[in-house]
């Protein structure tokens, strides 16, 4: 790396190369991020005042470079498809010409012109239920549709409501509005409960999501987002991969608490080998171990089952309880189905850190794209590292494509190169010194080729969660909160599996079930973007 002279700072002299020790370098970065800080503030009492402040020039485009190469567009193939040839014509209106039609004219067929419509209106139903009283004094009466459900609001409305709320975020009172001009005869109440109550099937269907997409994953993305709930700060966790995706919030984000979402809603305590192997690995204390061995293989089911087999065996410590707690819930996740080598793709959230971890290269790379370099030195220093990063990352696409031991070792060889290399810069070093520790989940993909690199879909998936957070803002009954998690997880599982969500809440709420149970789907492995029509009665 470059040795050249830092850039004098005011006031500060010139220091000899023999006397820049780490502790002066670290100081001379501390005086630049300091004279950073105060243009900072020089600029915006400048915007204040109505003045400009110091203009940011940008690199140019030209220059290339990861952030400036621009994506070259490619041409689209000539010609006009039919937009309409494969539409479903429910009306056929024959028109004739304006005009007389002339003795001896020869009729050439039709020129079809195709409108497409939607028919948007109140429809009432009365339902008159005969009565009856047989001689004997027994009543009859006559019974409603069952895809009534004993509520005043059919079907296709509930649906509506459903569709608008979760997938479009039309929020509560602007759908309540839209259903009054509409001379729907609804309250506020009313359309709140719609929304929140009664959707047993829906939650039945959205828990069994997770543990068929465990079942049948190699990998997970996880994810974790701010979810508000009674006026309280919670966490929104997103499990998932490109056959699934299931939301849970909860109050805390620890690592027992994502063991327990793994649980996939059972509440069993396992002693099992993975949960013995996980203890081992963490360092739990030998006599505890080897009495907890003894007792395996065995399962409490309850929370007040499994503190009262931690007050039989004395464990007490606050650290022993924590790792005790989680390897039996880790136990219970592998004995449910999960496979022990379940890869956890994460941005290096401690709570994620259980089964096989693997690090997502985008966040690993963010750290660098947050410095900035105080003088040319580290800004050169700075822009290298970076550079070889890409340059690994892109030998690692390279090497899922084509896995062979040879590249597996080179490209690790040229991570722990880059990792090892001190260039001065030391919030820089220190970000190096932090890959080189985390080099064996970020290199995951060199022992499992399938693994992505980075964390991408679960950012992307738990995105339409955050924004119907800042749309809604937050949640106040507990029934509330789990329907928003519900069809979350529900709405982005069926655009993974090429289902239409309307006709999905069409099916469920009309009791059709013509479209089979997502879990089936996973399981199957359907081809993603397979059509299943789905019509009225």
């Amino acid at each position: 790396m470059s040795t050249e002279t830092p850039q004098k700072l005011p006031g500060i002299p010139d220091i000899p190369v023999d006397e820049r020790t780490p502790a002066v370098l670290r100081l001379l970065e501390l005086c630049h991020r300091q004279q950073e800080e105060l243009q900072a503030l020089r600029d915006e009492v400048a915007r204040l005042k109505g003045q400009k402040p110091k203009p940011v020039i940008r690199p140019s485009a030209l220059e290339g470079g990861r952030t400036g190469t621009k994506k070259v567009r490619r041409p689209k193939p000539r010609g006009k498809r039919s937009k309409t040839a494969g539409l479903d014509i429910h009306e056929s209106v024959m028109v004739q010409p304006a005009k007389t039609i002339p003795p001896n004219s020869r009729f050439k067929g039709y020129q079809d012109f195709v409108v497409q419509e939607l028919r948007m209106g109140v429809h009432n139903t009365r339902y008159r239920l005969e009565r009856w009283v047989t001689p004997e004094g027994v009543s009859l009466i006559g019974q409603l549709p069952v895809e009534i459900g004993g509520v005043h609001f059919g079907p296709q409305l509930r649906a509506f409501i459903l569709y608008q709320y979760h997938h479009a975020h039309v929020t509560q009172p602007l759908l309540l509005e839209q259903l009054q001009e509409w001379q729907i005869a609804i309250s506020a109440g009313q359309l709140s409960a719609l929304i929140t109550d009664g959707h047993g099937e829906f939650h039945r269907e959205k828990d069994a999501l997770l543990q068929a997409g465990l079942q049948r994953s190699r990998y997970v993305h996880v994810d974790d987002t701010g979810a508000r709930h009674q006026g309280k700060n919670g966490y929104c966790t997103h499990i998932g991969n490109e056959r699934f995706a299931w939301f849970a919030s909860t109050d805390s984000k620890s690592r027992i608490n994502f063991l327990e979402l793994l649980r996939a809603g059972h509440e069993a305590y396992t002693l099992n080998p993975a949960a013995l192997a996980y203890l081992a690995e963490h360092k739990l204390p030998c006599a505890q171990l080897q009495a907890l061995t003894a007792l395996a293989p065995a399962v409490w089911t309850g929370q007040t089952a499994w503190q009262a087999v931690l007050a039989q065996q004395a464990i007490t410590d606050p650290r022993h309880v924590r790792l005790v707690t989680e390897g039996a819930l880790l136990g219970t996740v592998v004995a449910r189905g999960a496979a022990p080598d379940l890869a956890i793709l994460s941005d290096d959230a401690g709570q994620f850190d259980v089964l096989t971890h693997a690090l997502c290269w985008i966040h690993a790379e963010r750290v660098l794209a947050k410095l900035l370099g105080f003088n040319e030195p580290q800004r050169q220093a700075l822009a290298s590292v970076r550079s070889e990063l890409w340059a690994i990352y892109d030998a690692l696409k390279a090497y899922k494509e084509a896995p062979d031991a040879l590249t597996a070792a080179a490209i690790e060889a040229r991570f722990e190169k880059l990792c090892a290399t001190r260039t001065g810069y030391a919030s820089l070093d220190r970000a190096l010194k932090r890959m080189r520790r985390n080099q064996e989940e970020l290199l995951r993909v060199l022992q499992r080729p399938e693994l992505p690199l980075h964390n991408n879909l679960s950012e992307s998936d738990i995105r339409d969660y955050v924004k119907k957070r800042k749309i809604s803002g937050s949640t106040r009954s507990e029934s509330g909160r789990r329907c928003r998690d519900t069809f979350a997880s529900l709405k982005k599982t069926c655009r993974k599996n090429g289902l239409s969500f309307w006709q999905y809440v069409q099916d469920r709420v009309f009791g059709w079930h013509r479209i089979a149970p997502l879990a089936q789907w996973i399981f199957e492995a359907t081809p993603t973007g397979a059509k299943v029509p789905v019509h009225g009665p």
